[in-house]
């Protein structure tokens, strides 16, 4: 069967499934949607005959390439405009009406004012207001849904619309060079901008020009302005858009398109108030009959809360004799919220609106720029709901969701309408004698979908009744439409941080407050403020690879990796049929009973080896499951009594859709099915039961926080790849508005896996909102109770997670060069280093660890420290080193900020603690760099302190030395036991001669390996990787990387992974296949295999910077460490010792300045790969610098004294943008061909044995980077100069914005080095004569300097 078309196979004998959730229709009640989170997880491949489906996947594959090839013609017009920008994210924007289309963002080419000939050599890009970019429809949109016949002509002008405050409106763009530029012009000289209404045109419409601002490089990149400054005063309700022009070093300009904007009310302009369904509201009242007949108990409380609430109103009398110029609607709702206006979606996000927040403190509000819809006659506004984090399932587990604040489903909502003359008004706001209506009628089945169609339209339109007080039944509630009552509470912000603080440990009793305790028990809503982020939105459509046939009506439908979203219905669900028993999670108790139809999807990552079921356990909710069909970790009665469990989850907290219609129902419903909305799936399987044949034109919707991807990583060794890819996907699936460690059981952000692997702006503040009164961080950025043992009490989080805020607000400004947010963050974090002053050595002393550290012997006393590594964690080293991270990230702050006291007091306690760190850890004399009683087996081991510049420079060479000296050892596993039972004799007889099988006592054992593969937890890996290739070691990294056998990406995508494990060993029932906290990996490959350093950069940030610093570094691209705003890279292309481990390799990384790459590659290499260690060949390296960007390119060392090098730069700049946009099509070719990883381990469940299966992955696939397309052979290049000095001595180039060649000829290759086996240590360094690094004693590295943010820790 060809690549293109999924194949379908039948299993050998029928599987039992599990998971029950249920879907949300269009905008009308739809189904019971339970989703919710997952723990256990397990990956196994079916093994199953070929079935009869392929008329059923062909047709969906036919579509999608159809599909696809829309999107690459669309792509390609657009990148030949130049354009970069997310205004034209969408491949598939249907035809807008005129007045729409005058609302929407317009072309440089629109008569305001930009006469220039625009033929500048630097083009404005990615446009951005308050770092958010207008996105004109989410690429992944799946088709519009099914309208009512009344619903409006008029369609949204866009997916989502920035929003802005009056007093707080920062623009920001980025830097592209125009083909055929000369170097010297790639330079911003001047820019100007301007703003204007949108739909207006002509010099008049203008409302501010900056005028022609001349720049130097620092101060081009971003532009504040504050209402009232003369210039520019923003209005409530403004929708506009701006462009800027720049100047060229030739002083010539480019204008950039019109980007679109909105201004939202500030806090004291809201006049719209939070509103309630009135019985939802009684729930929370313990006067109230309904809180009484529920007897206060939560989850009957909860109950009687379902179905969801519908909430409307009607907008009219708004025309005048005046013109309408814009209409802004401004609206939020807790839990989540879908938004319509005359039965028309205002946009495809949904799952997660507003972002998750501390909702007691902060709520987002979305502008919607409902301009078209005045032309209708009136409009109705219709706000679907979910309950989101805000009024969740009262169920608690592994997290305690009980601690967020909590209160009935609720809206506020406002629409601003502004004239021509200027007037403007507020209509349509909610509480007070508003004619907002509320009803029920969310999640509840497709036959309520089907009879309230047109409820949000004018014709569906019916006056409010009185509520009738009789009703008990909230199902008999449906469609009765009455008035909203004000949300109401006694609680006040203040005694709620006060409650949470006490339960924290965070507060004596003796400084606690008496309150009085009302009746009215929701808790406080915070402030309203504009969204920080984008939205989670549908970013990727992905067709099925392939279905299989389960039996009983059953059908697998697999997508080839994993991701979070859900399954879109084009063509609605078949008829069900009724089996003889419901699978697992598969039933529905109630609809049985009733005698009504349903249909059931479940989710999950992997496949259960014993069952070929989807493996529910290992995405469990909250990780509340029964340990799945083995019941290895947990018994079979483990949540028989937890209260509030679903009673159709079958034991497991599932991630689940049910679509049900009545029995007597029209079965036609069944095809009004379409999509789950208030909940995103971690899944790469989908098990859909019960129908005869499998649904048709089924794809799955890829849902994440709508940022933009900056960045890529390739090489040719498709291990490599396969790791970045790994965590890539990871990231991608976790990015759902916050950054959570899991995207199905906890969903929450943890400061050390961000830490380890990204950050937000958005993030930052979420945990200074979480900040104790005395200063303490806490664990996660929502208090959750979490792992707070293992901190030094007083309500603080364990250290290196409790520091994640001030090492992400420096790593952020290395970035973006955000001064407002240092000036914001600065306090906070200086709170949290007196705290740590205050507290840290009483409250380590308490967790155990003396002064003098020589009790301390069997590490971890107290923490996770470098959790879930293969050795024992060393949580001294982690607890103290991140207190010392904090020191020095203030005194970092402090710096930029000016504020010296500061500065002297974060350096003063950085330089103490360092050097206690230093002095006990160098005590026992053996220069190991480990705690006196240490034995050299512990992590972090002396990486982390070499990396963080904590190591003393004098013993840096030494200590270096005597880490070779570390050995890998066997695994106790009991799954790898099992496994190793389960091979066969030849496959095993392989692994021992290989080395991956070692004996352990008298047992075969995997091993896990120091130097050829991972051992190291959360943090070492970043710190092994980066001092590996910072100190001249890099083959050893790229070995470790490209590793195979247990503790390898090798070894995961060998099982079937597609996204990161939480852990380095095989976990069928606890840890989490889908987790990016082992994604240090990805920040090293950029920076150090193509080695591109964005100094800093070791993170995905805000922008969705893929920052694959772990692969950057492999690239050799990275931040340079002294650097701000992202304006100087760190180029650093180091190599193999031999070809066979990696013949070439490629980074992309994008900056607030502008997208820097690197590729290199070995050329000359003989046919015969057996001389890949021996061989004499040249390297070619091309480097890419932004405009008004620069970078330092260090140069690796010689490694034979005939090695030359020269370097000369593109005179005039080729069209880089074809380059790219055709590389990019060659790439996604050889994916389809699927050229990666080619096998995986599967389980026959009949033998009882694993066998390795051959077949085709995308995963891995190796591409060419579009620096060496065929399209750049005929660039010219400018004059070549010698650089082999430069190389001998050491030294650095400065590189201006340009392309760059270098060619390096004679370069010896060699063999790699051994060392004593796979798992053991590395003699050939540790027993050589001598330094055995060119870097380890370069004074210039001795000491942290203060403006370095890489190395802070």
């Amino acid at each position: 069967m060809p690549p293109s078309a999924p194949s379908t196979r039948r299993t050998n004998r029928p599987i039992s499934t599990n998971r029950t959730n249920s879907v949300l229709k269009y905008f009308a009640g739809i189904i019971l949607l339970f989703s919710l989170f997952t723990f256990y997880h397990q990956s196994t491949q079916i093994h199953h005959s070929t079935s009869n489906l392929d008329n059923v996947l062909q047709l969906s594959k036919e579509a999608f390439l159809k599909l696809e090839k829309q999107w690459v013609e669309e792509e390609d017009e657009w990148e030949q405009n130049e354009g970069k920008s997310m205004d034209i994210m969408s491949n598939k924007l249907a035809a807008e009406n005129d007045n729409a289309k005058a609302s929407t963002t317009t072309t440089s080419a629109d008569a305001n004012n930009h006469t220039g000939s625009d033929t500048g050599s630097v083009i404005p890009i990615d446009l951005s207001v308050n770092f958010l970019q207008h996105i004109a429809k989410a690429p992944g949109a799946p088709p519009d849904p099914i309208m009512a016949k009344s619903a409006s002509s008029h369609r949204p002008p866009e997916d989502f619309l920035p929003v802005v405050t009056p007093n707080n409106i920062n623009f920001r763009w980025r830097h592209e060079g125009r083909a055929d530029a000369k170097p010297n012009d790639l330079k911003v000289t001047a820019y100007k901008i301007l703003v204007k209404p949108v739909g207006q045109d002509g010099s008049m419409s203008i409302v501010w020009d900056s005028g022609k601002v001349t720049v130097n490089d620092v101060d081009g990149e971003r532009v504040k302005h504050v209402s009232g400054n003369g210039n520019f005063s923003a209005i409530m309700g403004q929708i506009l858009s701006w462009s800027v022009t720049l100047w060229d070093g030739s002083g010539r300009e480019s204008t950039s398109q019109w980007s679109k904007f909105a201004v939202g009310p500030d806090d004291g302009e809201w006049k719209g108030k939070w509103m309630v369904h009135p019985s939802d509201m009684d729930m929370f009242d313990k006067t109230t009959a309904a809180w009484k007949s529920a007897h206060g108990i939560e989850c009957n409380m909860w109950e009687m809360r379902r179905p969801l609430p519908l909430f409307r109103t009607k907008v009219s009398n708004i025309a005048r004799d005046k013109k309408i110029v814009s209409a802004l609607l401004v609206v939020s709702g807790l839990g989540s919220f879908r938004a319509s206006v005359n039965g028309i979606p205002l946009s495809t996000s949904g799952p997660i609106d507003p972002p998750f927040t501390d909702y007691a403190k902060r709520v987002m509000y979305r502008g919607f720029d409902i301009t078209p819809f005045t032309q209708d006659s009136e409009m109705v506004i219709g706000m679907t709901m979910g309950s989101g984090w805000w009024d969740h399932r009262p169920v608690s587990g592994m997290a305690k969701p009980q601690l967020l604040p909590r209160g009935p489903v609720t809206v506020v909502a406002q629409v601003v309408i502004t004239y021509e003359d200027g007037e403007v008004i507020v209509v349509g706001e909610t509480g007070g004698d508003s004619t907002w209506q509320v009803t029920r009628g969310e999640m509840v089945d497709l036959e309520v979908l089907s009879y309230m169609e047109g409820w949000d339209t004018v014709d569906g339109w019916k006056d409010a009744t009185a509520r009738d007080s009789a009703i008990k039944d909230p199902y008999n509630e449906i469609n009765k439409w009455i008035g909203t009552v004000p949300y109401r509470t006694d609680v006040t912000l203040e005694q709620r941080v006060q409650n949470m603080s006490a339960r924290a440990k965070a507060i004596k009793s003796s400084e606690m407050k008496k309150f009085e305790i009302g009746h009215n028990f929701a808790d406080p809503i915070g402030k309203l403020i504009p969204h920080e982020i984008a939205p989670v939105m549908p970013i990727e459509e992905i067709a099925p690879d392939e279905i299989h046939d389960l039996g009983d009506g059953r059908w697998l439908f697999d997508f080839a990796k994993a991701f979070s979203g859900m399954l879109h219905f084009d063509e609605g669900v078949p008829e069900p049929i009724v089996p003889t028993s419901y699978p697992r999670a598969h039933g529905f108790k109630k609809a049985s009973a009733n005698g009504d139809g349903f249909i059931t999807v479940i989710y999950g990552e992997s496949l259960e080896m014993t069952t070929g079921d989807i493996n529910r356990v290992l995405v469990a909710g909250l990780g509340l499951h029964d340990g799945g069909p083995r019941h290895v970790s947990k018994s079979k009665d483990h949540t028989k009594n937890t209260k509030c469990f679903p009673p159709d989850h079958d034991a497991i907290l599932s991630q689940r859709d049910v679509y049900v219609v009545p029995k007597n129902a029209d079965k036609s419903a069944y095809a009004l099915a379409r999509q789950s909305h208030f909940t995103t799936h971690s899944f790469r399987f989908a098990e859909v039961c019960c129908t005869k044949e499998p649904p048709k034109g089924v794809r799955a919707l890829l849902y994440r926080t709508a940022v933009p991807e900056w960045g890529n990583f390739d090489s040719s060794n498709v291990l490599i790849n396969g790791g970045y890819e790994l965590v890539k996907n990871a990231m991608i699936s976790n990015m759902l508005s916050v950054q959570s460690d899991c995207p199905h059981r906890e969903k929450l952000p943890y400061g050390g896996d961000l830490i380890a692997d990204s950050f937000y702006r958005k993030t930052i503040v979420d945990w200074l909102d979480a900040q104790w009164s005395n200063g303490a961080y806490t664990e996660t950025s929502v208090w959750q109770d979490l792992n707070d043992y293992a901190g030094i009490g007083h309500g603080a989080g364990e250290t290196v997670w409790a520091s994640a805020p001030p090492v992400l607000s420096v790593r952020h400004y290395q970035h973006y060069g955000d001064e407002d947010l240092l000036r914001m963050s600065h306090p906070h974090h200086v709170e949290w280093l007196e705290f740590l002053n205050k507290y840290f050595d009483d409250g380590m002393r308490e967790k155990g660890y003396d002064d003098e550290l020589e009790q301390y012997v069997s590490p971890p006393k107290s923490g996770l420290g470098d959790w879930l590594a293969m050795r024992n964690r060393d949580t001294y080293l982690t607890h103290t080193g991140f207190y010392m991270a904090s020191g020095r990230c203030v005194a970092y702050i402090a710096r930029v900020l000016g504020n010296h006291d500061d500065e002297m007091k974060g350096l003063e306690v950085a330089n103490k603690i360092k050097d206690r760190i230093a002095r006990l850890y160098l005590k026992n004399g053996k220069d190991d760099f480990d705690f006196p009683r240490g034995r050299a087996e512990n992590t972090p081991g002396p990486e982390m302190s070499l990396f963080s510049r904590i190591v003393p420079g004098r013993k840096r060479c030494v200590v270096l030395k005597n880490w070779f000296k570390r050995a890998g050892h066997t695994w106790p596993g009991t799954e790898e036991f099992l496994f190793i039972d389960g091979m066969s004799e030849e496959d095993k007889k392989e692994w021992i001669e290989s080395g991956e099988l070692t004996k352990r006592g008298s047992k075969w054992a995997m091993g896990w390996s120091q130097w050829q593969g991972f051992n190291e937890g959360i943090f070492a890996i970043r710190y092994s990787l980066k001092t590996l290739s910072e100190t001249g070691l890099h083959n050893i990294a790229l070995r470790k990387a490209a590793g195979t056998g247990m503790a390898t990406p090798e070894y995961m995508m060998s099982h079937n992974a597609t996204t990161m494990w939480e852990s380095f060993w095989r976990s069928e029932d606890l840890y989490s296949r889908n987790h990016p906290m082992l994604g240090a990996l990805a920040e090293w490959m950029s920076a150090s295999v193509s080695h591109w350093s964005y100094y800093g950069k070791c993170y995905i940030a805000l922008s969705f910077n893929f920052e694959i610093l772990i692969f950057a570094k492999a690239a050799g691209v990275s931040l340079h460490p002294t650097t701000t705003g992202g304006q100087k890279m760190l180029f650093w292309p180091q190599f193999p010792k031999s070809a066979s481990t990696l013949k070439y390799a490629s980074a992309e990384q994008g900056s607030a300045r502008g997208d820097f790459a690197i590729a290199w590659r070995f050329e000359d290499l003989p046919e015969d790969e057996s001389k890949y260690n021996s061989a004499v060949v040249s390297i070619r390296i091309r480097l890419l610098v932004p405009p008004s960007g620069g970078a330092s390119l260090r140069f690796p060392v010689p490694q034979s004294s005939t090695v030359t090098a020269s370097l000369h730069q593109a005179s005039i700049l080729p069209n880089l943008s074809n380059a790219r946009l055709e590389a990019k099509k060659e790439c996604q070719e050889s994916r389809r061909k699927k050229l990666g990883f080619h096998y995986n381990w599967d389980y026959n469940r009949t033998s009882e044995k694993w066998f390795k299966r051959f077949a085709a992955k995308a995963i891995g696939t190796p591409c060419d980077s579009f620096l060496f397309h065929s399209s750049l052979d005929k660039t010219e290049w400018g004059q070549s100069s010698s650089v082999t000095k430069q190389m001998t001595d050491k030294t650095t180039e400065d590189l201006h914005p340009g392309l760059y060649e270098v060619i390096i000829k004679d370069w010896p290759l060699e063999q790699e080095v051994e060392g004593t086996g796979r798992i053991g240590n590395i003699p050939e360094y540790y027993q050589a004569e001598g330094d055995i690094s060119p870097y380890c004693n370069d004074e210039s590295d001795y000491d942290w300097h203060i403006e370095d943010a890489t190395h802070i820790i």
